[in-house]
């Protein structure tokens, strides 16, 4: 019998009739011959509901307070009744709702008193978003005749350690906690409903994942019991080969290696957080986009193979809100541990470097920072090398985007390169910087913010080959 962990994305829930549609998702599965086991994340906007009213909190705006737990008490007695459980089992349903939101609120209160919303006090306020949603998901469920217990993440079995916003599992622990959760529920024909971003530490305090922890959750629980596979459920048909508000007519990838999936949502395809896919590439487990209003759609499926038929360049994809800086002087020349320097420099600032080129004349060094960093990047790398007696002249441009080709098909293929800038050359596009990684399934390049879009146009029309399938639209 196959055992398929899905997670359910916030929009799926909360588009209408949504959570029936995912109740037949799972019900369905089950039916067909598998074990389920469901990851469901807080509805809709929720989550940012949540931060906003924790940040409201520490401004001690009581009314903010009072209209955030009013809004929250809407959105999921909404919910309740959109499914078809019976008149009592909503009433249980709200009475279990108001009770967490009250909890909620005298956690909201006490960050008021503090006047200090601390990493510890916004995990716990952010878990309730998937503590609320689980449960209605859960009674639907069981309206079909299926037993599902609500879990959060914590008694599911996931162990992180104490790094509140971005906790790390340890992985021993929770294989070992997920297998004596979970797997007894499976042998009895239930369907675990459990609560994606949230984990527990040792302590066996809340912990939540970070961005992306609804996807983590469910690979690391697909990791503990060994899954065939891991349905990420979502609103479109897969990883698209383009923006698909940029080329109209870009389509599903139907099949990517761990590598190229990480590639792409680092540069903003949005169904899968790098960090997610870790678990389920360790343990060779395939991962599978689909979208829940089309369940047949095959979706695009990531897995340990690479796939040349498909394409060299299988997709194209582009980041905004950065900014490009460039170190450049002859006091660069020959100068041993004067890029660490620079590196160094910005660590310490707290800016993290996306992108970097250095010419083999070492007199120029360019790097791609987030834009909100530049201006501290800048200031960084002045007062630190003029410590060092180093004098440069540095360039900003916060007008700029990094566009990206993405294809493990790119490995030791010929004339890559050159359909790359050929592409873009011809609808008379400048370059102003270039990298490629020495996995050689990238190659990225910045242009100016107005030719991004242009850009990805072009490149996709010449070097792209979706075969997924028409998008649907």
């Amino acid at each position: 019998m196959k055992t398929i962990v899905m997670k359910f994305g916030g929009s799926l829930l909360a588009s209408p009739h949504g959570i029936g549609r995912v109740a037949d998702l799972v019900v369905r599965c089950g039916r067909e011959g598998s074990q389920v086991v469901a990851v469901v994340s807080a509805l809709g906007e929720v989550t940012d509901l949540l931060l906003r009213a924790a940040l409201d909190a520490v401004d001690n705006d009581a009314k903010k307070i009072d209209e955030a737990i009013h809004d929250l008490k809407f959105i999921h007695s909404s919910a309740i009744e959109q499914i078809s459980v019976k008149p009592d089992e909503k009433w249980a349903l709200n009475r279990a709702t108001a009770l967490a939101l009250e909890e909620l609120k005298r956690t909201l209160l006490g960050v008021s008193a503090l006047g200090e919303l601390s990493p510890r006090s916004r995990d716990l306020i952010l878990s309730f978003g998937e503590r609320l949603s689980a449960p209605i998901l859960a009674a639907e469920i069981e309206t079909r005749g299926v037993r599902a217990p609500t879990l959060t993440g914590g008694e599911a079995g996931i162990v992180t350690d104490r790094s509140f916003g971005e906790a790390v599992p340890n992985a021993a622990l929770t294989n070992r906690a997920v297998r004596k959760s979970i797997l007894p529920r499976l042998a009895t024909g239930e369907v675990p409903v459990v609560t994606g971003f949230i984990a527990r530490s040792t302590d066996g305090e809340v912990t939540t994942l970070g961005r992306g922890g609804s996807d983590y959750t469910a690979t690391l629980l697909g990791a503990a019991l060994k899954a065939d596979e891991v349905w990420i459920w979502t609103d479109v048909d897969g990883i698209l080969s383009a923006d698909p508000r940029i080329v109209k007519g870009s389509a599903p990838v139907a099949k990517l290696s761990y590598p190229e999936a990480e590639e792409l949502a680092f540069f903003g395809a949005k169904n899968m957080h790098p960090l997610a896919l870790g678990p389920a590439r360790t343990n060779h487990i395939p991962v599978r986009i689909k979208n829940g209003f089309r369940p047949d759609f095959p979706g695009t499926l990531i897995t340990d193979r690479r796939t040349r038929s498909e394409g060299i360049i299988k997709a194209v994809a582009v980041v905004r809100s950065v900014g490009l800086l460039t170190v450049a002087g002859e006091t660069l020349q020959g100068r041993p541990g004067i890029a660490a320097k620079v590196f160094s420099a910005l660590a310490s600032a707290g800016v993290n470097i996306l992108m970097i080129s250095q010419s083999v004349s070492e007199a120029n060094i360019g790097m791609i920072v987030r834009r909100a960093s530049l201006r501290a990047a800048v200031r960084a790398l002045r007062r630190e090398l003029k410590k060092e007696g180093i004098s440069v002249m540095l360039e900003s441009d916060p007008r700029v985007a990094v566009v990206a080709a993405v294809g493990a098909g790119m490995r030791g293929e010929k004339g890559v390169a050159a359909k790359v800038f050929g592409a873009v050359a011809a609808r008379g596009i400048n370059v102003r910087m270039i990298a490629q990684g020495s996995s050689e399934m990238n190659i990225s390049f910045v242009v100016d913010e107005n030719d991004a879009e242009e850009a990805v146009r072009a490149l996709h029309s010449k070097a792209v080959r979706p075969r997924a399938g028409k998008r649907r639209r």
